[in-house]
């Protein structure tokens, strides 16, 4: 089985990730937009670290656009402009990194539930076969040849415990044996 990579590293591929992102996007200047390259850190952030993680790689990567968008040299009409962007992708990135933990998240539970399943299920004596069983006294025979009871049996097999009562026939034919009510 594979070791899995600690998260240290993880921080330090996303936080390397946002800056050769940025470095790309401020060298190729605002013309080219790598708006969407910067969601590769925050879903990797979001996945193998989490939430938390995926949340200061979101505002880590809007800082690095909204740097980028003030190096290039590319003049906005208003400053509001700049800001609203900045917000608008870190909105975007924040967002889209809580959806991939939500399912990392999801997926996690999942596999836990399928294998608890899995255990319980081979945990679970099924009886699937003929039992033969005494016609008077319903003992039933097991495959090494002895005889059991059957409350004894279906307890060996499975989970089952059982209580002991009266039906109302027997227990009305127990009342009349003992002579407690006539026929």
């Amino acid at each position: 089985m594979k070791r899995p990579i600690p998260k240290y590293l993880w921080v330090i591929t996303a936080i390397a990730g946002v800056l050769v992102i940025g470095t790309v996007d401020l060298v190729t200047g605002f013309e080219m937009q790598f708006f969407a390259f910067y969601f590769w850190p925050v879903s990797m952030a979001a996945w193998h670290i989490g939430r938390g993680a995926s949340v200061w790689v979101s505002v880590l990567s809007a800082l690095v656009w909204f740097a980028t968008d003030m190096l290039s040299g590319h003049l906005h009409s208003w400053h509001f402009y700049v800001v609203w962007n900045t917000m608008v992708r870190l909105f975007s990135f924040v967002v889209f990194g809580l959806l991939v933990s939500r399912v990392r998240q999801l997926l996690t539970e999942q596999r836990t539930l399928t294998e608890d399943l899995r255990r319980a299920l081979s945990e679970v004596k099924v009886l699937e076969t003929f039992l033969p069983i005494c016609s008077r006294c319903k003992k039933i025979r097991d495959q090494e040849g002895s005889w059991q009871e059957l409350e004894e049996y279906i307890t060996a097999h499975s989970n089952t415990l059982f209580s002991h009562g009266y039906c109302p026939e027997c227990a009305r034919k127990a009342m009349i044996e003992a002579g407690l009510v006539e026929k």
